[in-house]
């Protein structure tokens, strides 16, 4: 069956799907964006994808052309119509389509487009043995919360993480603090407690993050939210990173330096195992 896509108001054949030339998404990333992980046919955390996506609307201004109940009718239909039961959903919102101007025009009507893709499975070597990361200066703009798809600073920095045959790029500010990966909440756990950037304008408060706040606090596990440096990083006892595409991978390497005994701890392996649950039992 052809993989079918949502763009503003139609379902169509990915291959065909396309937007304006002047969708001010194209051409200034005047636009945000979610990623919801789908479990048998399921949207995971949706409540909390959706904030997101409003609270990142409402900081650019854009207004939410769909309420969350005519949203999920549609991903669902889109769903249908790919027969897809696991895998993810992105879902983007542009301010419209105007004339070039850096000047936002009057009302405009946002252009929202949504494409589907099978779930892609972590290789189990990945959990096992945990991965290196490296990290690289922070040189996004001041306001990474939003969740907007200019992403350019994210891409060369996971380029570089490529280059370097290593699982993901930490960022860091010029005083050293790890704010976090390119497409990856960053967390690092010291004498049993759990190390993490607060959610401030510095990071993108992740859905996954906040499912495994909840789950540390189900397991009694110690957390601190705050600015970490690399340094207390390389000293760390386990470190690992989260995502709603990746859920926990360990980090046994941070640029070249082992982290504890190298191999994933006895935390992060339980916030994963738990996490899990949380990922199927909603839909048992």
């Amino acid at each position: 069956m052809p993989r079918i896509s949502y763009v503003n108001g139609r379902f169509i054949r990915h291959s065909q799907a396309a937007v304006h030339i002047e969708d001010r998404g194209y051409q200034f990333a005047d636009a945000v964006y979610e990623v919801i992980a789908i479990v048998r046919g399921r949207l995971i955390d949706d409540e909390l994808h959706f904030e997101r996506l409003e609270r990142s609307l409402r900081e650019i201004g854009i207004e939410m052309l769909f309420s969350r109940a005519i949203f999920r009718i549609k991903i669902a239909e889109l769903l249908r119509l790919n027969r897809l039961t696991n895998g993810s959903l992105y879902l983007q919102v542009s301010r419209g389509v105007a004339p070039r101007n850096h000047k936002i025009p009057g009302p405009m009507t946002p252009a929202v487009v949504m494409t589907v893709r099978p779930l892609r499975e972590i290789p189990a070597e990945v959990v096992e043995q945990g991965v290196p990361v490296i990290t690289v200066p922070d040189i996004r703009w001041k306001r990474a919360d939003i969740k907007t798809v200019g992403l350019l600073p994210n891409v060369l920095a996971k380029e570089e993480a490529v280059q370097r045959n290593v699982y993901e790029a930490w960022q860091m500010t010029p005083d050293g603090l790890v704010t976090e990966g390119t497409s990856t909440n960053a967390w690092i756990v010291k004498d049993g407690v759990l190390i993490t950037h607060p959610a401030a304008s510095a990071i993108l408060n992740g859905v996954t993050r906040l499912a495994l706040l909840k789950i540390a606090a189900e397991l009694d596990i110690g957390l601190d939210e705050r600015a970490f440096s690399v340094a207390e990083a390389y000293a760390a006892d386990e470190a690992f990173l989260s995502s709603t595409s990746a859920f926990v991978v360990p980090i046994i390497k941070i640029d070249d330096r082992q982290i504890g005994s190298g191999v994933p701890g006895p935390v992060s392996t339980a916030l994963l195992e738990r996490y899990k649950e949380h990922l199927w039992s909603r839909n048992a």
